[in-house]
């Protein structure tokens, strides 16, 4: 045969031959297993708390409307809104000049009938005075001398005072107003320490207990307050089905305002050494809850019981072993003995 005839069957076959050594190498890497990326955490061991939350209302535990307990005009106010005063503290002054003259002539008005009477008793013996002069005087002594008392009180009473120690939470009136009776002047509230009231179910009765810690989560900066169960009410509201409970809340720094509304979370008890889990591993399913666990690059359904729940984690009561590596993030898509490739959070989120 003719040797040109020959050279383009030599080609095609060569050509054959490469294709089908393609096409049996290309089952082999199909075959490859491509891992689905996932982050896991270790089953780890930590004390877990369960809590009650609600919403809780602070309060001042002492707080007092001051009054005028007499006429007259401001003539001088010592404090403003916002200041500290002590119990006994000047708050302002009334115009006085009238119960100063009311107090001299109250004392005129004793030291008359003492004097006299004071007389009649050195002439008593001579039989010169009836014992009914003489009752009849100590009387008027004594009607003299509540005279006098109340014209030193009402004098006493010019001077405004703090009732307790607080803050000034209101000043009502300014220098040359005219003060009657029982005009409220200031509003004083003490902010050191303050209550927070809860509202809780009658159901929760039996857990609390006098001394329980409770954290208040307060709007801004101020982050996590903590408190401790003072008082426990000893009835239940028949309209809400609750029973009240305070609870006392350090404010050294009195950051803290009576009237600010926060989220309490009671502490009812704690569990040490208990298997803790980020509650982003779990899946939910109809007869409980479920995790993925990681073995020899496979993912691994588990059946798991749950325990306390604390914020972000959650206990694991039966499921799993300390230091299994749980799938955190990249769970959703995963199937038992589904291959996986286990990556930091920041590779995570690149290939998502």
């Amino acid at each position: 045969m003719d040797i040109a005839r020959l050279l383009p069957l030599v080609l095609l076959l060569g050509l054959s031959g490469c294709n089908g050594q393609a096409s049996s190498e290309a089952p082999d890497q199909a075959d490859v297993p491509v891992g689905i990326p996932v982050e896991t955490q270790p089953v780890g061991q930590d004390s877990v708390s369960d809590y009650y939350h609600t919403t809780a209302t602070l309060e001042a535990p002492e707080e007092a409307q001051v009054v005028s307990r007499i006429g007259g005009i401001i003539e001088t106010i010592a404090v403003e809104e916002g200041d500290q005063v002590k119990a006994g503290q000047l708050l302002a002054t009334i115009d006085a000049q009238r119960y100063r003259l009311n107090l001299s002539k109250a004392q005129a008005e004793l030291d008359v009938i003492e004097q006299e009477l004071q007389r009649l008793k050195q002439i008593a013996n001579a039989q010169l005075v009836s014992q009914e002069q003489m009752a009849k005087l100590e009387y008027q002594q004594q009607a003299a001398l509540a005279e006098r008392d109340m014209a030193q009180l009402q004098l006493a009473y010019s001077r405004v005072v703090s009732p307790i120690d607080g803050v000034i939470a209101t000043r009502m009136v300014k220098i040359g107003n005219m003060a009657q009776e029982h005009t409220p002047l200031f509003h004083v509230v003490q902010q050191h320490p303050l209550h927070g009231i809860l509202h809780l179910p009658e159901q929760e009765l039996s857990r609390v207990q006098l001394g329980q810690h409770a954290q208040l989560e307060v709007g801004g900066a101020l982050g996590q307050v903590p408190a401790t169960v003072l008082r426990i009410a000893p009835t239940v509201d028949p309209n809400t089905g609750t029973f009240k409970i305070t609870l006392l809340v350090a404010n050294p720094d009195r950051d803290l305002k009576a009237g600010m509304f926060s989220r309490a979370r009671l502490r009812f008890d704690t569990h040490d050494n208990a298997l803790v889990l980020p509650r982003i591993a779990l899946i939910r399913q109809d007869l409980g809850h479920s995790v993925f666990v990681v073995s020899e690059g496979k993912a691994q359904s588990r059946n798991v019981e749950l325990g306390f729940s604390d914020g972000d984690r959650v206990e694991i009561l039966s499921g799993l072993n300390p230091g299994e590596e749980v799938v955190i993030r990249g769970h959703h898509q995963l199937r038992d003995d589904t291959p996986v490739e286990v990556i930091d959070a920041l590779q995570l989120a690149a290939k998502q």
